[in-house]
């Protein structure tokens, strides 16, 4: 696929970001804190009081970044929260040290759901490419025309991606997670790798130009990184490239959710603490009452699926995804309801 992202980006964290803003020199980790929240939900699912709990959330919690993701977001234009409980989360991603992308471009866009009995959670890729309508952003400069649904971040930052995306799916988004998956090595690498079927082969495009064959593998950090970026070998890119990042992800979560890690409580701190510094969310996330809520979840009720599309085609001179509306339509109502139980049987996933 074409490079998705329009002329200039945006501050990864920025509140009023312009078109030709720099980069900020402090990257973001979308799955650090999906690992993050995990390590300390399983640290509460294993024993821990909520006493306790809450003195080691609060002190965790005193080193991540939080920024103000919506700002100048019109509450008039925001979906209704119809299922009170459930918890909906645009989680944001960019790779800085990918060498076919700039730092501060958004290449992954996931909105996770989380079932107001916290008995399940879904994850769900929305293509960067994905052609829809952009809200004018705050200042007015961008946006308020059809678009790839990245460029609302490179134009508006959270704020602007956060009315796309809800404007998009018709469901409101509660809490807001940026990273990004250059420091993904060093949560891997913590884990002391993770293991990863991978489903053909193909060689990295970047040096050392690894190889990789069908199969599962142990990969180191650096390994599972250069994975996850390819893209360019395969018939359906970015969507192969997707499948490989949730790949990771459910790696990551099921390594964690080991028990050798959660019988290891020097190894275990040591992974939580390396992923803490590098988070950032919205001023108004509650990391205890997150964490806790959460602390029932495991690797077997999360499912990790992508928004559905139509087809590829192009629009002028850009590469793009057309989604499916029908089908779009019928998924994001179920995540509006908290209905995901039934639409996942009705609708099951590979």
């Amino acid at each position: 696929m074409a490079d998705p992202s329009p002329p200039g980006t945006a501050l990864l964290a920025g509140l009023e970001p312009t078109p030709d803003a720099p980069t900020t020199s402090r990257r973001r980790r979308w799955w650090r804190l999906v690992a993050l929240i995990l390590g300390l939900a399983l640290v509460l699912g294993a024993g821990g009081t909520a006493g306790a709990a809450w003195l080691y959330t609060r002190s965790v919690d005193k080193s991540i970044e939080r920024v103000d993701a919506f700002v100048g977001v019109p509450e008039e234009s925001r979906p209704e929260k119809v299922a009170g409980k459930a918890l909906n989360l645009l989680i944001v991603g960019s790779d800085s040290r990918d060498p076919d992308l700039a730092g501060s471009r958004t290449d992954t866009i996931i909105l996770a759901h989380v079932s107001a009995g916290r008995e399940d959670a879904q994850f769900i890729s929305i293509p960067r490419d994905t052609w829809v309508d952009v809200p004018r952003s705050a200042d007015g400069r961008s946006g308020g025309r059809k678009a790839k649904i990245n460029a609302a971040f490179a134009w508006g930052g959270p704020p602007l991606l956060v009315r796309t995306v809800e404007s998009f799916t018709g469901v409101r988004v509660d809490n807001v997670m940026l990273v990004d998956f250059a420091g993904f090595t060093d949560v891997v690498d913590a884990l002391d790798g993770v293991d990863i079927a991978v489903d053909e082969d193909f060689t990295s495009v970047h040096p050392p130009n690894r190889r990789f064959t069908t199969g599962e593998h142990h990969m180191d950090g650096d390994t599972a990184l250069d994975y996850a970026r390819q893209r360019y070998q395969f018939t359906d890119g970015d969507f192969t490239r997707m499948r490989h990042q949730q790949q990771l992800v459910q790696a990551v979560i099921a390594r964690a959710a080991d028990k050798g890690l959660l019988t290891d409580p020097v190894r275990l701190n040591k992974f939580i603490r390396s992923t803490a510094d590098a988070v950032t969310v919205d001023k108004g996330m509650k990391l205890f009452d997150t964490v806790w809520g959460l602390r029932g979840l495991r690797p077997d009720n999360m499912t990790f699926m992508t928004s559905p599309s139509r087809d590829t085609g192009w629009v002028g001179d850009q590469s793009v995804v057309f989604a499916d509306e029908d089908a779009s339509r019928s998924l994001y109502e179920a995540v509006r309801d908290d209905g995901m139980t039934d639409w996942l049987i009705e609708n099951p996933q590979e």
